[in-house]
């Protein structure tokens, strides 16, 4: 007796990827705090990019108290919808910056002014550390002479000390509770805790390790120096830097590429951007132009908004063009809110576009014409770019922002 067989084969089951939370502090007002050794150009490049004036002066300890401003994020497709819809307002994106004092080595022991700076940095969410590599026998340096790869140790020792004086005392906590059967749950977070304090001890950084979603959110409670993203910034003199070359940007390359891989680091020159800054708009441009060089400022401001997580998206129309901040990931009831918080409440849905469709096709009548015009409900995650309508029933049915 024949017949046919037939074999079903299971299709293989999807690989479960984790999802992990972001690393810090929720939310989308966060800030950069620009660090390093005194005298290395911190302040002179916070006055550069908030266009402002903090004391500047030539000795350790200038600034005490952080300066706390912000700069608008450059971004081609926000300048792109506002010359689109030519509104009666402009509000593009900003990134906060902060000024913090310059720290020696000690500080984690109260050198210098060192627990108040370091305190400074805790209320920070990334790190700009300024290094500096040119020569110039005008401005002090605090260990007499330049090496950057010295004070890059320096300033990270100093972080990673004041994080192992920090978990030290959440570990002593947890395992009073723990042990004395006060509230065993903490069990799994006194751990992974304590296995944290042994890497730190080791050298590493906190922002390095590979980590479990409940890892990260173990980690988060801490707010650790070391855990922040650090944007390494090394300060050239203007000549170095427009003809590219210093002894020392190899030799940082290499130790960054061994001990801080994933850390971005962008070179730049305080002198040459002053320079830049006291031109008209149009000799800057020729002056860059002559010399094959362009301003680091907008890479500056950019990498550190993406270090932070932040994305953008857009609401658009005749009276208003605005970039609003967001964390990556967000959902978009969530993005909603940031507009106003009822939003969230009275959510109903979202009308999408792409800034790729809206700039291709010119018009939203167009976008909805070409079928790229989305709606979306509150799984939606908002991507970096996005050109939002939100519709609520907060205060009447159907409303869009």
């Amino acid at each position: 007796m024949g017949g046919t067989f037939y074999i079903a084969v299971m299709p293989p089951k999807k690989e479960v990827v984790e999802k992990k939370p972001l690393l810090g502090r929720p939310g989308n007002n966060v800030k950069a705090g620009i660090v390093g050794l005194p005298n290395v150009g911190k302040s002179s490049l916070f006055n550069i990019l908030c266009d402002m004036q903090v004391r500047a002066e030539n000795f350790p300890f200038c600034t005490i108290d952080p300066n706390v401003s912000r700069v608008a994020l450059p971004d081609e497709r926000f300048d792109w919808l506002v010359g689109a819809f030519q509104p009666e307002k402009v509000i593009p994106a900003y990134l906060n910056v902060t000024d913090i004092a310059g720290l020696i080595k000690g500080a984690h022991e109260g050198e210098g002014l060192g627990n108040a700076f370091l305190s400074h940095i805790q209320a920070t969410d990334a790190i700009y550390q300024v290094v500096r590599i040119f020569e110039d026998s005008e401005i002090l340096h605090v260990d007499e002479s330049i090496d950057p790869l010295r004070d890059m140790v320096v300033i990270s020792d100093e972080l990673r000390l004041k994080d192992i004086e920090t978990l030290e005392r959440e570990v002593a906590k947890m395992d009073n509770l723990v042990s004395r059967g006060i509230d065993k749950s903490r069990a799994p977070e006194l751990e992974f805790a304590k296995g944290l304090l042994e890497s730190l001890k080791a050298g590493n950084e906190a922002r390095f390790g590979d980590y479990s979603a409940r890892d990260i959110e173990f980690l988060n409670n801490y707010l650790l120096l070391t855990a922040k993203p650090v944007i390494y910034l090394l300060n050239l003199c203007e000549e170095d830097y427009i003809r590219k070359k210093n002894k020392w940007l190899a030799k940082v390359a290499a130790w960054l590429k061994t001990n801080r891989p994933g850390d971005s680091v962008i070179p730049f020159s305080v002198k040459f951007e002053e320079k830049l800054r006291a031109m008209s708009k149009e000799d800057a441009a020729a002056y860059c132009a002559q010399n094959d060089v362009k301003s680091a400022l907008p890479k500056i401001i950019t990498i550190g908004y993406e270090k932070l997580g932040l994305i953008n998206f857009f609401t658009c129309g005749p009276i208003e063009v605005r970039s609003w901040t967001i964390r990556r990931e967000t959902k978009v009831p969530q993005a909603a809110a940031v507009i106003h918080t009822d939003f969230e409440k009275h959510f109903i849905m979202a009308e999408v576009m792409a800034y790729a469709d809206f700039r291709e096709h010119g018009s939203e009548a167009k976008v909805v014409a070409a079928g790229k015009l989305q709606m979306r409900g509150k799984e939606y995650v908002v991507q970096d770019g996005d050109i939002l309508h939100i519709k609520h029933n907060a205060g009447g049915a159907g409303r869009k922002k």
